[in-house]
């Protein structure tokens, strides 16, 4: 058997996709009970008095609440927290895997980083998903390469470890399981071709799986950059510390074992786990998200013990949405598929076969499923009060978002000083920045998510995937500097 055919056949085998699992109680009540709880709530909204007609709002904020005090007490081992240190010993080999579509504009600067780095990757592999602008070009130009035929490899004559892997269109999912097919190294570390690594990254990456053979799957820390407009620093701003919130919280799930979330512009797997489960699922909108749930199903299946980290270590930084529409179709796609492989890894949900992440993670991803149209809809209410006169109504709950936005801001300036040792001051100083964000995002960027979470509900139920292109002005503006 090849190893294309026995990846395809495992994916085929194993992919909860393909091989649906049936619905558990435990996740029909779940999910079932988020949904009836927002419709229940909206329905009684004009019946109640009092703040009590806001009822979605409250629950929307004691969820949240929740969550932020599970997280602040998950953290506090960052306040000591220091690098591990490698153990020795022989080497895992790395190859770093960049799918690229039509991204001849940032190339070069990305192998360049790549190149780079202390501990340089033993390879790194283009894996050109089809690109029909100047790719080659590029390509010539910058490694003097020739485009090599459809479906085939080429090496670099003047960078060795450079190679150039040919592909049709057919999605990033794709690209990326074509090069774990020509490739044969112990770890892979996917880059997206707007991600720019800090020179020491690979180095902690490749010392994280040595030092831990259970390891399969790592995340490291993303800083966004958009482009130098008012509208990109503005994005650039909110999305900074949204990152800084969303890593906290990683690091907070991956103590009670339950991480899910890693970034595939910037992650490391153990190659022979992914081949095991089957690589990535092309059907899926976020493929990485989705892979995470099948080597935990894997490890719980076969009593692996199989681990998934986020490190603080491994920094990069990475283009990121500048302007309103860019924004929303990039959550939309974020959050379509989220939907997708929550219901795809239904039995999972409130499962104790699969730990602290059945019984923990997932139903509170169960919630999370809605959790943005609480937002939307506890918005909604309180304008529609707002407009009726009802004052009674509106008061106090302005003084319940003023008591959340404290709440917030507490929880905000914490993330931030934890960040900034784990993360080795990979954030700007000032603490401006950070009072005006607490203030003004509730009524702002955090509508801009939840909408774009809404619209990730019509891309699941149309079932609707693209890999759309990107403007990476985030990243030229970085080079140009």
């Amino acid at each position: 058997m090849t190893l294309s055919t026995s990846i395809e056949a495992r994916f085929n085998a194993f992919s909860p996709r393909l091989n649906r699992r049936p619905l558990t109680l435990p996740a029909l009540l779940l999910h079932g009970g988020a949904l009836l709880v927002l419709v229940v709530l909206t329905a009684q909204a004009w019946q109640w008095t009092g703040i009590l007609a806001w009822s979605v709002g409250l629950v929307y904020l004691a969820y949240d609440t929740a969550l932020l005090l599970f997280v602040g007490v998950q953290t506090l081992p960052l306040r000591h927290f220091a690098p591990a240190q490698d153990g020795g010993g022989a080497r895992p080999t790395l190859a770093v895997l960049v799918a690229a579509h039509n991204e001849a504009a940032v190339l070069e600067q990305t192998v360049h980083a790549l190149l780079a780095q202390q501990d340089p990757p033993d390879i790194i592999l283009i894996a050109d998903d089809g690109s029909t602008d100047p790719t080659p070009r590029a390509m010539e130009r910058a490694f003097g390469m020739a485009p090599p035929p459809l479906g085939e490899m080429a090496a670099s004559p003047s960078v060795p470890s450079l190679r150039w892997l040919r592909l049709p269109h057919g999605g990033k999912a794709r690209a990326l399981n074509a090069a774990l097919e020509a490739i044969d190294s112990d770890i892979v570390l996917t880059v997206d071709a707007d991600t720019i690594l800090a020179p020491d990254a690979i180095a902690a990456m490749r010392a994280a799986f040595h030092r831990e053979p259970a390891l399969v799957a790592a995340t490291g820390l993303l800083r966004p950059i958009c482009d130098r407009s008012a509208a990109g620093r503005l994005f650039e701003w909110f999305q900074t510390y949204e990152y800084v919130r969303n890593f906290i919280s990683r690091f907070a799930w991956m103590r009670v074992d339950g991480l899910l979330l890693i970034s595939g512009a910037f992650a490391g797997f153990r190659r022979e786990a992914v081949v095991t489960v089957g690589g990535f699922d092309p059907e899926c909108l976020v493929e990485d998200y989705e892979l995470i749930h099948r080597l935990h199903r894997w490890s719980a299946d076969h009593g692996c013990g199989w681990k998934v980290r986020v490190l603080g270590e491994a920094r990069a930084q990475t283009d990121a949405p500048g302007h309103v529409a860019a924004f929303l179709r990039q959550r939309r796609r974020w959050f379509g598929g989220f939907l997708q492989t929550q219901y795809w890894n239904r039995d999972m949900v409130g499962n104790p076969r699969f730990g602290r992440l059945g019984t923990m993670m997932l139903p509170v991803k169960a919630f999370d499923t809605v959790q943005p149209l609480f937002g939307l809809v506890a918005f909604t209410l309180l304008l529609g009060f707002a407009m009726e006169g009802r004052l009674p109504v509106v008061g106090p709950i302005l003084i319940a978002m003023l008591a959340k936005v404290a709440i917030d801001l507490g929880f905000h300036i914490w993330s931030i000083m934890l960040y900034r040792r784990w993360s080795g001051g990979m954030l700007p100083e000032g603490w401006g920045r950070v009072l005006a964000a607490s203030f003004i995002e509730p009524f702002s960027f955090q509508l801009l998510r939840h909408l774009g979470a809404a619209w990730g509900w019509v891309a699941f139920l149309t079932r609707s995937s693209t890999w759309s292109k990107a403007r990476r002005g985030g990243i030229l503006a970085r080079a140009a500097s």
